[in-house]
Protein backbone atom coordinates (compact mmCIF):
# COMPACT_ATOMS: atom_id res chain seq x y z
CA UNK A 1 0.00 0.00 0.00
CA UNK A 2 1.01 3.57 -0.91
CA UNK A 3 1.11 6.18 2.19
CA UNK A 4 0.31 9.48 0.96
CA UNK A 5 1.86 12.73 2.32
CA UNK A 6 4.25 10.60 4.70
CA UNK A 7 5.85 8.35 2.07
CA UNK A 8 8.29 11.04 1.21
CA UNK A 9 9.41 12.41 4.25
CA UNK A 10 12.92 12.32 4.64
CA UNK A 11 14.33 10.46 7.59
CA UNK A 12 13.99 12.72 10.73
CA UNK A 13 17.53 13.75 12.03
CA UNK A 14 16.38 14.08 15.39
CA UNK A 15 15.24 10.12 15.36
CA UNK A 16 18.72 9.51 13.91
CA UNK A 17 19.85 10.89 17.14
CA UNK A 18 17.70 9.09 19.45
CA UNK A 19 18.73 5.81 18.34
CA UNK A 20 22.57 6.65 19.17
CA UNK A 21 21.13 7.44 22.72
CA UNK A 22 19.02 4.54 23.04
CA UNK A 23 22.05 2.42 21.89
CA UNK A 24 24.36 4.14 24.33
CA UNK A 25 21.57 3.22 26.94
CA UNK A 26 21.99 -0.36 26.04
CA UNK A 27 25.64 -0.17 26.91
CA UNK A 28 25.16 0.99 29.73
CA UNK A 29 27.15 4.54 28.68
CA UNK A 30 26.39 8.07 29.92
CA UNK A 31 25.42 10.30 27.23
CA UNK A 32 25.25 14.50 28.54
CA UNK A 33 21.58 15.13 26.49
CA UNK A 34 21.92 18.90 25.02
CA UNK A 35 19.56 17.62 21.54
CA UNK A 36 16.02 18.15 22.52
CA UNK A 37 14.49 21.22 23.88
CA UNK A 38 12.49 19.84 26.60
CA UNK A 39 13.12 21.19 29.94
CA UNK A 40 14.78 19.43 33.04
CA UNK A 41 12.59 21.27 35.73
CA UNK A 42 9.03 20.49 36.92
CA UNK A 43 6.44 21.86 36.52
CA UNK A 44 5.89 24.53 39.36
CA UNK A 45 4.08 22.75 42.51
CA UNK A 46 0.82 24.76 42.53
CA UNK A 47 0.15 24.91 39.12
CA UNK A 48 0.60 20.53 39.62
CA UNK A 49 -1.71 21.11 42.66
CA UNK A 50 -4.62 22.37 40.28
CA UNK A 51 -4.52 19.61 38.09
CA UNK A 52 -4.83 17.18 40.92
CA UNK A 53 -7.82 19.01 42.55
CA UNK A 54 -9.15 19.43 38.82
CA UNK A 55 -8.91 15.76 38.03
CA UNK A 56 -10.55 14.61 41.04
CA UNK A 57 -13.53 16.54 40.01
CA UNK A 58 -16.66 14.67 38.15
CA UNK A 59 -17.77 17.85 36.18
CA UNK A 60 -14.17 18.29 34.42
CA UNK A 61 -14.21 14.71 32.93
CA UNK A 62 -16.42 14.97 29.90
CA UNK A 63 -15.61 16.72 27.00
CA UNK A 64 -14.45 20.39 26.72
CA UNK A 65 -15.30 23.24 24.60
CA UNK A 66 -12.98 23.39 21.57
CA UNK A 67 -12.25 27.01 21.66
CA UNK A 68 -10.91 26.88 25.42
CA UNK A 69 -12.67 27.50 28.61
CA UNK A 70 -13.76 31.36 28.97
CA UNK A 71 -11.72 31.67 32.11
CA UNK A 72 -8.48 31.04 30.41
CA UNK A 73 -9.11 32.96 27.49
CA UNK A 74 -10.18 35.75 29.48
CA UNK A 75 -6.42 35.38 31.67
CA UNK A 76 -4.46 35.21 28.36
CA UNK A 77 -6.25 37.93 27.14
CA UNK A 78 -5.44 39.94 30.65
CA UNK A 79 -1.75 38.24 30.79
CA UNK A 80 -1.11 40.41 27.16
CA UNK A 81 -2.45 43.68 28.40
CA UNK A 82 -0.29 43.34 31.50
CA UNK A 83 3.07 42.02 29.76
CA UNK A 84 2.47 43.87 26.28
CA UNK A 85 0.09 46.67 26.72
CA UNK A 86 -2.30 44.79 23.99
CA UNK A 87 -6.25 44.47 24.04
CA UNK A 88 -7.39 41.30 23.10
CA UNK A 89 -10.90 40.09 23.38
CA UNK A 90 -10.99 36.56 24.61
CA UNK A 91 -14.30 36.20 22.94
CA UNK A 92 -12.81 36.08 19.43
CA UNK A 93 -9.61 36.41 19.35
CA UNK A 94 -8.14 33.88 21.65
CA UNK A 95 -8.62 30.49 20.77
CA UNK A 96 -7.09 27.57 23.67
CA UNK A 97 -5.03 24.51 21.62
CA UNK A 98 -2.86 21.35 22.16
CA UNK A 99 0.67 23.28 22.56
CA UNK A 100 1.73 25.95 19.88
CA UNK A 101 3.22 23.07 17.69
CA UNK A 102 -0.80 21.84 17.23
CA UNK A 103 -1.25 25.24 16.20
CA UNK A 104 1.58 25.67 13.79
CA UNK A 105 0.30 22.35 11.91
CA UNK A 106 -3.23 23.52 11.46
CA UNK A 107 -3.16 27.27 10.30
CA UNK A 108 -1.56 26.54 7.02
CA UNK A 109 -4.82 24.34 6.28
CA UNK A 110 -7.17 27.47 6.65
CA UNK A 111 -4.28 29.85 5.33
CA UNK A 112 -3.08 27.73 2.55
CA UNK A 113 -3.91 25.13 -0.30
CA UNK A 114 -2.23 23.41 -2.81
CA UNK A 115 -0.48 25.98 -5.66
CA UNK A 116 -0.24 28.27 -2.96
CA UNK A 117 3.35 29.32 -0.91
CA UNK A 118 4.37 30.82 2.28
CA UNK A 119 7.80 32.32 3.48
CA UNK A 120 8.87 30.35 6.54
CA UNK A 121 12.51 30.86 8.26
CA UNK A 122 15.42 29.25 6.71
CA UNK A 123 16.69 27.06 9.19
CA UNK A 124 13.47 26.65 10.94
CA UNK A 125 12.06 24.49 13.32
CA UNK A 126 10.85 21.70 11.40
CA UNK A 127 6.48 21.87 12.10
CA UNK A 128 7.34 25.96 10.28
CA UNK A 129 8.10 24.19 7.20
CA UNK A 130 6.72 20.75 7.29
CA UNK A 131 3.27 22.13 8.22
CA UNK A 132 3.43 24.53 5.23
CA UNK A 133 3.94 21.19 2.60
CA UNK A 134 1.39 19.13 4.02
CA UNK A 135 -1.40 21.74 3.72
CA UNK A 136 -0.25 21.26 -0.31
CA UNK A 137 1.66 24.64 -0.58
CA UNK A 138 5.36 25.22 -1.28
CA UNK A 139 7.66 26.90 1.25
CA UNK A 140 9.65 29.60 1.03
CA UNK A 141 12.86 30.06 2.85
CA UNK A 142 13.89 33.63 4.37
CA UNK A 143 17.77 33.22 5.94
CA UNK A 144 18.17 33.76 9.51
CA UNK A 145 21.19 33.26 9.99
CA UNK A 146 22.34 35.64 13.03
CA UNK A 147 25.52 36.77 11.95
CA UNK A 148 23.72 38.13 8.55
CA UNK A 149 21.97 41.46 8.99
CA UNK A 150 20.59 43.80 11.19
CA UNK A 151 16.76 43.67 11.32
CA UNK A 152 16.55 45.93 8.16
CA UNK A 153 18.46 43.61 6.69
CA UNK A 154 16.14 40.73 7.93
CA UNK A 155 13.23 42.61 6.34
CA UNK A 156 15.39 43.01 3.13
CA UNK A 157 15.45 38.74 3.05
CA UNK A 158 11.79 38.77 3.53
CA UNK A 159 11.09 41.06 0.46
CA UNK A 160 13.70 39.29 -1.52
CA UNK A 161 11.91 35.95 -1.01
CA UNK A 162 8.71 37.66 -1.39
CA UNK A 163 10.39 38.72 -4.70
CA UNK A 164 11.37 35.44 -6.06
CA UNK A 165 8.24 33.37 -4.84
CA UNK A 166 6.84 31.22 -7.92
CA UNK A 167 3.76 32.34 -6.65
CA UNK A 168 2.70 35.77 -4.36
CA UNK A 169 2.52 34.18 -0.88
CA UNK A 170 -0.19 34.19 0.62
CA UNK A 171 1.48 33.52 4.87
CA UNK A 172 4.64 34.44 6.28
CA UNK A 173 5.38 32.15 9.84
CA UNK A 174 8.45 33.52 11.78
CA UNK A 175 9.32 32.88 15.10
CA UNK A 176 10.87 35.76 17.66
CA UNK A 177 13.24 34.33 20.01
CA UNK A 178 14.14 32.57 17.04
CA UNK A 179 14.50 28.42 17.21
CA UNK A 180 16.95 27.19 16.14
CA UNK A 181 19.38 29.99 15.42
CA UNK A 182 17.92 32.24 19.04
CA UNK A 183 17.51 35.40 16.72
CA UNK A 184 15.94 38.24 18.11
CA UNK A 185 14.21 41.29 16.98
CA UNK A 186 13.12 44.69 18.13
CA UNK A 187 9.56 45.94 17.47
CA UNK A 188 10.79 48.18 14.37
CA UNK A 189 11.40 45.19 12.71
CA UNK A 190 7.53 43.75 13.40
CA UNK A 191 6.47 47.43 12.62
CA UNK A 192 8.29 46.73 8.90
CA UNK A 193 6.92 43.14 8.89
CA UNK A 194 3.17 44.63 9.63
CA UNK A 195 3.31 47.39 6.85
CA UNK A 196 4.69 44.42 4.42
CA UNK A 197 1.67 42.07 4.97
CA UNK A 198 -0.97 45.20 5.22
CA UNK A 199 0.76 46.44 1.92
CA UNK A 200 0.70 42.89 0.46
CA UNK A 201 -2.58 41.55 2.05
CA UNK A 202 -0.76 38.15 3.94
CA UNK A 203 -1.13 36.77 6.45
CA UNK A 204 1.31 36.88 9.56
CA UNK A 205 1.68 33.81 11.52
CA UNK A 206 4.40 34.78 14.72
CA UNK A 207 5.27 31.66 16.97
CA UNK A 208 6.29 33.34 20.21
CA UNK A 209 6.77 30.17 22.31
CA UNK A 210 10.04 32.10 23.90
CA UNK A 211 8.16 35.05 25.00
CA UNK A 212 9.44 34.95 28.18
CA UNK A 213 12.90 32.88 27.68
CA UNK A 214 15.53 36.01 27.53
CA UNK A 215 18.31 37.57 28.98
CA UNK A 216 20.47 40.63 29.80
CA UNK A 217 17.22 42.32 30.41
CA UNK A 218 16.18 41.95 26.66
CA UNK A 219 12.13 41.77 26.86
CA UNK A 220 11.17 40.40 23.16
CA UNK A 221 8.58 42.30 21.63
CA UNK A 222 4.93 40.75 20.59
CA UNK A 223 3.95 41.41 17.09
CA UNK A 224 0.47 42.54 18.42
CA UNK A 225 2.38 45.61 19.98
CA UNK A 226 1.95 47.20 16.54
CA UNK A 227 -0.57 49.41 15.55
CA UNK A 228 -3.14 47.40 12.74
CA UNK A 229 -1.10 43.89 13.60
CA UNK A 230 -4.36 41.99 14.24
CA UNK A 231 -5.46 42.95 10.81
CA UNK A 232 -3.32 40.66 9.62
CA UNK A 233 -1.32 38.83 12.21
CA UNK A 234 -1.84 35.57 14.61
CA UNK A 235 0.32 34.99 17.46
CA UNK A 236 1.18 31.81 19.47
CA UNK A 237 1.80 31.33 22.89
CA UNK A 238 2.80 28.75 24.91
CA UNK A 239 3.76 27.81 28.49
CA UNK A 240 5.85 24.73 27.83
CA UNK A 241 9.02 26.68 28.47
CA UNK A 242 8.34 29.88 30.71
CA UNK A 243 6.51 27.23 33.55
CA UNK A 244 8.15 23.79 32.42
CA UNK A 245 4.79 22.73 31.17
CA UNK A 246 5.93 20.77 27.70
CA UNK A 247 4.36 17.85 28.78
CA UNK A 248 1.23 19.02 28.92
CA UNK A 249 0.73 20.25 25.90
CA UNK A 250 -1.03 23.71 26.32
CA UNK A 251 -0.71 26.71 23.88
CA UNK A 252 -3.05 29.69 22.55
CA UNK A 253 -3.44 31.46 19.63
CA UNK A 254 -4.85 35.31 19.78
CA UNK A 255 -4.70 38.39 17.20
CA UNK A 256 -6.73 38.74 13.89
CA UNK A 257 -10.45 38.02 14.90
CA UNK A 258 -11.18 35.93 11.26
CA UNK A 259 -7.93 33.34 11.42
CA UNK A 260 -8.60 32.63 14.91
CA UNK A 261 -12.57 31.90 13.55
CA UNK A 262 -11.41 29.65 10.91
CA UNK A 263 -8.81 27.40 12.87
CA UNK A 264 -11.46 27.45 15.52
CA UNK A 265 -13.90 26.13 12.50
CA UNK A 266 -11.32 23.59 11.68
CA UNK A 267 -10.56 22.62 15.66
CA UNK A 268 -14.46 21.74 16.02
CA UNK A 269 -14.12 18.67 13.47
CA UNK A 270 -10.52 17.62 14.74
CA UNK A 271 -10.86 17.51 18.48
CA UNK A 272 -12.79 18.54 21.53
CA UNK A 273 -10.30 21.12 22.91
CA UNK A 274 -7.91 20.68 25.74
CA UNK A 275 -8.21 18.66 28.98
CA UNK A 276 -10.43 21.01 30.98
CA UNK A 277 -8.10 20.04 34.13
CA UNK A 278 -5.08 20.81 31.68
CA UNK A 279 -6.56 24.29 30.95
CA UNK A 280 -7.04 25.23 34.32
CA UNK A 281 -3.52 24.48 35.06
CA UNK A 282 -2.82 27.41 32.53
CA UNK A 283 -5.24 29.26 34.57
CA UNK A 284 -3.19 28.74 37.89
CA UNK A 285 -0.04 29.37 35.31
CA UNK A 286 -1.23 32.92 33.92
CA UNK A 287 -2.97 34.39 37.19
CA UNK A 288 -0.85 33.08 40.24
CA UNK A 289 2.75 31.64 38.84
CA UNK A 290 2.87 34.69 36.28
CA UNK A 291 6.45 36.04 37.23
CA UNK A 292 7.66 32.29 36.78
CA UNK A 293 9.33 32.58 33.64
CA UNK A 294 10.69 35.59 34.57
CA UNK A 295 12.91 32.92 36.90
CA UNK A 296 13.01 30.39 34.10
CA UNK A 297 15.10 32.90 32.29
CA UNK A 298 17.64 33.71 35.09
CA UNK A 299 18.09 29.69 35.38
CA UNK A 300 18.86 29.12 31.28
CA UNK A 301 20.75 32.91 31.47
CA UNK A 302 23.48 30.86 34.07
CA UNK A 303 23.48 27.86 32.06
CA UNK A 304 24.17 30.04 29.17
CA UNK A 305 26.86 31.85 30.32
CA UNK A 306 28.50 28.50 31.96
CA UNK A 307 28.55 26.91 28.39
CA UNK A 308 29.09 29.43 25.83
CA UNK A 309 32.35 31.11 28.50
CA UNK A 310 33.16 26.98 28.39
CA UNK A 311 33.11 26.42 24.58
CA UNK A 312 35.05 29.67 24.11
CA UNK A 313 37.48 28.86 26.62
CA UNK A 314 37.71 25.44 24.58
CA UNK A 315 38.29 27.32 21.56
CA UNK A 316 35.07 27.28 20.03
CA UNK A 317 34.13 30.57 19.65
CA UNK A 318 30.19 30.85 20.24
CA UNK A 319 27.91 33.84 21.38
CA UNK A 320 25.57 34.43 23.96
CA UNK A 321 21.95 34.52 22.95
CA UNK A 322 19.69 37.03 23.82
CA UNK A 323 16.93 34.74 23.85
CA UNK A 324 15.17 31.02 23.74
CA UNK A 325 16.95 27.94 26.02
CA UNK A 326 19.49 27.35 23.26
CA UNK A 327 23.32 27.78 22.11
CA UNK A 328 23.54 27.83 18.21
CA UNK A 329 26.72 27.21 17.64
CA UNK A 330 29.03 27.16 14.16
CA UNK A 331 30.68 23.67 13.76
CA UNK A 332 34.86 24.65 14.62
CA UNK A 333 36.37 25.43 11.01
CA UNK A 334 38.63 21.98 11.55
CA UNK A 335 35.19 20.21 11.30
CA UNK A 336 32.61 22.13 9.54
CA UNK A 337 33.63 20.24 5.75
CA UNK A 338 31.80 16.70 7.53
CA UNK A 339 28.45 18.80 8.44
CA UNK A 340 26.67 18.75 11.10
CA UNK A 341 25.39 15.27 11.38
CA UNK A 342 28.95 13.80 11.18
CA UNK A 343 29.98 16.02 13.62
CA UNK A 344 27.49 15.46 16.14
CA UNK A 345 28.19 11.84 16.07
CA UNK A 346 31.84 12.48 16.45
CA UNK A 347 30.86 14.67 19.60
CA UNK A 348 28.77 11.47 20.78
CA UNK A 349 30.91 9.29 20.48
CA UNK A 350 34.13 11.10 21.62
CA UNK A 351 32.61 13.51 24.07
CA UNK A 352 29.87 11.37 25.21
CA UNK A 353 27.54 14.59 24.20
CA UNK A 354 24.53 14.73 22.42
CA UNK A 355 23.51 17.77 20.49
CA UNK A 356 21.24 18.55 17.60
CA UNK A 357 22.64 18.25 14.22
CA UNK A 358 21.86 21.74 12.49
CA UNK A 359 21.03 19.77 9.02
CA UNK A 360 17.81 18.18 11.27
CA UNK A 361 16.56 22.42 10.94
CA UNK A 362 17.42 22.53 7.00
CA UNK A 363 19.90 23.09 4.57
CA UNK A 364 20.79 26.52 5.67
CA UNK A 365 21.93 25.05 9.13
CA UNK A 366 24.20 22.21 8.30
CA UNK A 367 27.36 24.27 9.57
CA UNK A 368 25.94 24.58 13.00
CA UNK A 369 24.67 22.36 16.23
CA UNK A 370 21.96 23.28 18.33
CA UNK A 371 22.86 22.99 22.05
CA UNK A 372 19.55 22.90 24.79
CA UNK A 373 19.95 24.93 28.09
CA UNK A 374 18.51 21.74 29.59
CA UNK A 375 21.57 20.49 31.79
CA UNK A 376 22.29 21.34 35.10
CA UNK A 377 25.72 23.33 36.00
CA UNK A 378 27.43 20.30 37.10
CA UNK A 379 26.73 18.32 33.57
CA UNK A 380 27.68 21.45 31.81
CA UNK A 381 30.77 21.09 32.88
CA UNK A 382 31.11 17.61 32.31
CA UNK A 383 30.11 17.95 28.85
CA UNK A 384 32.32 20.51 28.60
CA UNK A 385 35.49 18.58 29.42
CA UNK A 386 34.00 15.72 26.64
CA UNK A 387 33.92 18.56 24.11
CA UNK A 388 37.40 19.87 24.58
CA UNK A 389 38.93 16.32 24.04
CA UNK A 390 36.49 16.52 21.03
CA UNK A 391 38.32 19.56 20.10
CA UNK A 392 41.75 17.93 21.06
CA UNK A 393 41.68 15.27 17.95
CA UNK A 394 42.18 15.26 14.65
CA UNK A 395 39.28 15.42 12.77
CA UNK A 396 40.50 13.27 9.84
CA UNK A 397 41.07 10.59 12.19
CA UNK A 398 44.92 10.50 12.89
CA UNK A 399 44.17 11.78 16.60
CA UNK A 400 46.97 14.35 16.66
CA UNK A 401 46.04 17.32 18.65
CA UNK A 402 44.45 20.74 16.86
CA UNK A 403 44.83 22.59 19.61
CA UNK A 404 47.77 22.42 22.57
Amino acid sequence: MDLRRVGGLPTYVFDVVDGWKAEAARHGEQIIDFGIGSPDLPTPTPIVDRLVTEARLARNHGYPTSPGLSDVREALAAWYSRRFGVVVDPGNQVLVTWGASEALSHLPWVLLEPGDCALVPEPCYPIHRYSVLFSGAEAIGVPMSPESSDDAGLMDAVQAAWDGAPVKPRAVLLSFPHNPTTRCVDIGFFERLVAFARRHDIAIVHDFAYADIAFDGFRPPSVLQVHGAADVAVELVSLSKSHNMAGWRLGFVTGNAKIVAGLARLKSYLDYGVTKPVQLMALTALSDCDQYGLHMAQIYQERRDLLCDGLNAAGWPVARPRGTMFVWARIPEAFRAHGSLAFAKHLFDTGHVAVSPGIGFGPGGDEHVRLALVQPPDAIERALLGIQRVLNMDPAGGGGPLIE
